[in-house]
């Protein structure tokens, strides 16, 4: 008689601040059965009738075990706590059999922890994303002091760039200095440089997938810093008695105050500011809210002013259907607009471009092996050239 397989699913989070965890690996020892989480730390594994010990691993975190007998479908959620380790030696080895079936065959796909590149040299006291990027071999820069970057001689209008699924048409603040994302409200960075997913319905030179910070959910925290151009704040904890979260991290540049303090009538200044929620209903229901708001201004006395910024939103629903397939339907609005003023001339050009994305997303684990991945999207833009 065929032996029957059952599922063990569930999701792996941070034990201190309750963060899922992207691209852990879970697999049953003793066998070459294994998966790593999606974007929202959920994992689902199918495996014949059996004992097995389930093994939880992930870059910087203590391992975790558990005990599994499959003789029914069942889910386990872990909480994984960061290990400090001291290398005595470093053996590198091309012979790994045990875990070689947890890797995808993602080409040219590179996934940047964001403590790692708060660990980078920065430019007057800012962590920067995209400037971290350019270390990665294929990418470069638009040019020196200039924002944005270039993939394998590819424009930088080539690059699709999205925080929270939602799209950046401007990705610099500050004539390029800075970059609009904000070190101390991501979770981590996925840059595709070829092979790109057809889910993000495709782009000539590449995908820069960003993602916002949950919030912690298990304690208020507060992180900032104080720089020579701006300075930020990030406060983040539980809501709903631990079963939900928040984020609201805040930068501004403090470069026009300092210039009205000297007496010079021309300023430039930006702020961003990103926020986010979430609500657990029950084991299998959760929504999410983020949102990013930022704006530049630059002004050359009374005769001359200019001003840029982007406005995203995003309300997802995650669902768990069963142990084998997970769906996520979002809702995003996306807006980048663009203000010119000549007061000498009396012209005063405003430009913008906005859109609305419905898309429904489902993953089926469908056995150790394969994964299916489906869905639908549908997108309205609203060009608006400009008027005086």
């Amino acid at each position: 008689m065929a032996q029957e397989n059952y599922t063990v699913s569930g999701k792996i989070t941070d034990q201190v601040n309750g963060e899922t965890l992207f691209g852990a690996s879970v697999f049953l020892e003793g066998t070459t059965i294994g998966v790593v989480t999606n974007e929202y730390g959920f994992y689902s594994i199918t495996a014949p009738e059996g004992t097995y010990r389930l093994h939880i691993s992930y870059m910087g975190y203590s391992d975790k075990y558990q005990a599994v007998t499959l003789d029914k479908s069942q889910q386990f959620d872990f909480e994984i706590s960061e290990a400090s380790t001291e290398l005595e030696e470093v053996v590198v080895s091309a012979d790994e059999p045990e875990r070689a079936v947890l890797r995808k065959p993602e080409m040219s796909v590179a996934k940047m922890n964001i403590a790692t590149v708060k660990q980078m040299p920065v430019v007057l006291g800012e962590v920067d994303i995209l400037k971290s990027l350019q270390m990665l071999p294929g990418v470069t820069n638009n040019g020196e002091g200039t924002g944005g970057f270039h993939v394998r001689g590819g424009a930088g209008d080539q690059n699709l760039v999205l925080l929270d699924e939602a799209i950046i048409y401007n990705t610099s603040h500050m004539f390029g200095f800075f970059s609009v994302f904000n070190a101390d409200a991501i979770k981590d960075v996925k840059l595709y440089k070829g092979g790109i997913p057809a889910r993000y319905g495709g782009r000539v030179s590449s995908v820069l997938d960003v993602r916002q910070k949950d919030g912690n959910s298990k304690q208020f925290a507060a992180t900032g810093g104080i720089g020579i151009i701006s300075s930020r704040l990030a406060l983040e904890g539980p809501l709903f008695k631990e079963k939900g979260s928040f984020l609201i991290a805040g930068r501004r540049s403090y470069a026009d105050l300092l210039l009205k303090a000297a007496g010079e009538d021309n300023s430039v200044s930006f702020y961003d500011l990103n926020l986010k929620t979430n609500y657990k209903i029950n084991t299998n229901n959760r929504l999410y809210l983020s949102g990013y708001f930022g704006r530049d201004s630059f002004e050359l006395g009374e005769n001359f002013e200019s001003s840029y910024g982007n406005s995203t939103g995003n309300l997802r629903w995650n669902h768990i259907f069963n142990n084998k397939v997970f769906s996520n339907l979002s809702a995003v609005y996306s807006k980048y607009d663009y203000d010119l003023g000549i007061t000498s001339a009396e012209f005063d050009w405003v430009s913008s471009i906005t859109n609305y994305n419905l898309k429904y997303d489902l993953k089926y684990y469908l056995s150790d092996k394969y994964k299916l991945e489906f869905g639908a999207s549908g997108i309205y833009y609203d060009f608006d050239s400009g008027k005086n």
